[in-house]
Order: C-alpha cells, then sequence, then structure tokens
C-alpha cells in the first residue's frame, strides 16, 4: 500500500512539470516557514498577556526542537531506504541524502509545530497544520519519503508537543509567571506590570 501510494504520488509529479519548482522549494525551505509561525505564536500570546499561552509558545519551540531529537534514534533504528534509494523509473526532485527516510524528520518538526501552535492559538494552529500537511505532501511528491514516513513524522511529532505541554504546562506557567514579575516582562508579556 505504501509503495502503491508513493507510486501513484510520483506519477502526479510527473505529470505536473509545473509543480515542481513550488514543491522542490516549499520540500527544501519551508521550515523557515515554521520558524516563523513559531515566532507568531509567541507574538500572538505575548499580545493577549496570558501567562498559559506565553508558556504554550514557549514550550512549542521547545518541543519541536525535542521532537526532531525523539525521532533521530527511531530513524537511524528503523534505517529505510529512501524511495530513490531502492525504486526505479521514479521522478525525483529531492536531493539525494544518505540519511534513512522513517519517520521524516521535516515531516516530526511540522507535527510538532502545528499541535503545538494548535495550543496557542487555534486559528494559527490551523494554518500550522495545513502548512505541515503541505510539508509532508510535498516530501512525499519530490520523492525524499514514502507516505508512511510523513504520516509517523506528522504523529511523532505532534504527541512530542501535546505530551511536553501536558507534562510542562503547571511548572513552565509558573516560571513565565515568575520572569513576567521581572524587567524581562516586555519580553515575554505587552504592556505593564498588573
Amino acid at each position: 500500500m505504501n509503495h502503491w501510494l508513493f507510486r501513484q504520488i510520483n506519477a502526479f509529479a510527473r505529470a505536473t512539470p509545473w509543480l515542481h519548482g513550488p514543491a522542490q522549494v516549499f520540500a527544501a525551505y519551508g521550515v523557515l516557514l515554521f520558524a516563523a509561525l513559531l515566532l507568531a505564536g509567541w507574538w500572538v500570546a505575548r499580545r493577549s498577556g496570558r501567562m498559559v499561552g506565553v508558556a504554550a509558545a514557549l514550550c512549542a519551540g521547545g518541543a519541536t526542537l525535542l521532537a526532531v531529537a525523539v525521532n533521530q534514534p527511531i530513524v537511524h533504528a528503523v534505517h529505510e531506504a529512501r524511495p530513490y534509494a531502492s525504486l526505479r523509473n521514479i521522478v525525483v526532485l529531492a536531493n539525494r541524502s544518505t540519511d534513512p527516510s522513517f519517520p521524516s524528520d521535516h515531516a516530526t518538526m511540522a507535527g510538532a509545530v502545528a499541535a503545538g501552535l494548535w495550543i496557542v492559538d487555534r486559528r494559527l494552529g490551523i494554518i500550522a497544520a495545513t502548512a505541515a500537511v503541505l510539508m509532508a505532501g510535498t516530501r512525499v511528491y519530490v520523492a525524499a519519503h514514502y507516505p508512511a514516513d510523513v504520516v509517523a513524522g506528522l504523529l511523532l511529532g505532534a504527541i512530542v508537543a501535546i505530551g511536553t505541554w501536558l507534562l510542562l504546562r503547571r511548572s513552565l506557567t509558573r516560571l513565565v509567571t515568575a520572569i513576567a514579575g521581572t524587567r524581562l516582562r516586555p519580553v515575554l508579556v505587552r504592556g505593564p506590570h498588573q
């Protein structure tokens, strides 16, 4: 099923050469959009003045890094070859890598950002989730990953982000509240002490 679905997406890539450039750019550099979305999450939380929102925004960034770190031993343990290394007669638009394929680091990062920002702000979470699905799709489109690689990555990233928030929510909110009582308040929350 995984190989069959990959071949369907690859046939679509073969039939849509006009989409190659944008897909290659987003598959390679879309991580910059996710960094911008994390900054937007911090900005939205800061403007809201809610300490729990600021804590969630900080947690989203940290959980994203944690998710990618958790993904690394899994990638190396599974050690799945990338599609372009194991399949013949496919369109390959990705920059070739010797890294294993499952789960996708890009999708793991995207899933963590989407889940983390969903906690911060639902509208931002919807934007990030849409971008995460687009990132996952483009990684398959350019033949860097199989569909299962990106689905597993999205799920792993989301689980790490949500789990991190559930574990650290109270202590991180207390820490942010304590820091907001210092001269660093303007970095965390807009407006004067109340």
